[in-house]
């Protein structure tokens, strides 16, 4: 084998195999569009057949930018962010940015090493899916958006989520116009779940009927299970269960067939999320779409614009859900 077969090629090689100089090859990695189409080619085909990859610390070292952009969440385990993702990296990729992930759990401490190891990297921005603090985001100098309702969203940063009041709200609705009226909510302690549970308590309320909440630490699919057992244990004639997410619903599922009930025959079930687990043929789970996806899609625009403006102020942005009907929920 040769000498360029058993190395890592260059951006000389890559010159030298289009037939263009160093300088054009550099020109073209920064900004395709402002070289003619007949040298793009050229160097587009080089880069292909010798399989050249830029190196990124290089990159960052000329232009000041990593190309990056850093990811905080709270919970590896959460189907929720599967979307999130892939509507960021619908975006990003068109601009040549990465996505660098970093999963604080659990604890205000993890967020923090999370963040700072971020930022030590030099991403160029931040979306935090997780709770935020002030304090954190004061040594936060790169345009930092926060995504889903948070218990508090910081000064200058910019907040993209799902309507979770309306989405709670329409859930609530759709049980009450199946002619149920002993609904029980599960819920948990982090913003998305505040502001559900308080749409659900609304609906309750202007429906004339009593709020029956069964609230659990955290929201994963053993936090519904348990919260669910308490509901069922507490509360007597409970035709439907509204889930602050779908793994809590999952959760509802196990604890409901401990007690020989079946969903929706005994007991409507409906999660929030919209996530894979609602989907799945076996389970088809009556669900609110948070559109996730548009969610990380909307937070990397506007990373994009921050990044293009620094002058540009921090915004709200609200995405308006959807009940997606499925096999679960039925007239009581």
């Amino acid at each position: 084998m040769n000498n360029a077969q058993t190395r890592r090629p260059t951006l000389y090689d890559v010159a030298t195999h289009a037939g263009v100089s160093p300088s054009l090859v550099s020109l073209f990695l920064k900004d395709p569009e402002r070289v003619g189409a007949k040298r793009r080619d050229a160097v587009r085909n080089a880069i292909s057949e010798l399989g050249y990859r830029p190196s990124r610390a290089a990159t960052t070292l000329a232009s000041n930018s990593t190309k990056s952009i850093g990811l905080v969440i709270d919970d590896y385990s959460n189907p929720w962010f599967v979307d999130l993702l892939r509507g960021m990296e619908s975006v990003l990729s068109d601009h040549g940015y990465q996505v660098t992930l970093a999963d604080s759990r659990p604890g205000q401490n993890r967020i923090k090493e999370a963040t700072d190891g971020l930022l030590a990297m030099h991403v160029d921005a931040l979306v935090i899916a997780a709770e935020p603090t002030e304090a954190m985001l004061a040594r936060t100098w790169v345009p930092t958006v926060v995504a889903g309702w948070r218990q508090g969203v910081p000064a200058g940063a910019d907040l993209i989520t799902n309507d979770d009041d309306a989405g709670a709200s329409m859930a609530t609705n759709h049980l009450l116009g199946l002619g149920h009226t002993r609904i029980g909510h599960l819920s948990g302690h982090d913003g998305a779940s505040d502001h559900r549970r308080e749409g659900f308590r609304r609906a309750m309320e202007a429906a004339g009927l009593e709020v029956l909440l069964s609230t659990a630490s955290g929201t994963s699919e053993e936090d519904g299970y348990a919260s669910a057992c308490r509901l069922l244990d507490h509360h007597q004639g409970i035709t439907a269960i509204f889930a602050a997410n779908d793994s809590m619903a999952v959760g509802a599922f196990a604890a409901l067939k401990g007690r020989g009930l079946s969903v929706p025959a005994d007991v409507s079930v409906i999660g929030y999320d919209n996530s894979p687990l609602a989907k799945s043929r076996y389970l088809d789970l009556t669900t609110i779409d948070n559109r996730s996806d548009i969610v990380g899609a909307r937070a990397a625009q506007r990373l994009l614009d921050r990044l293009q403006d620094s002058e540009l102020r921090p915004g709200q942005t609200l995405i308006e859900p959807k009940l997606v009907i499925r096999s679960t929920t039925a007239r009581a």
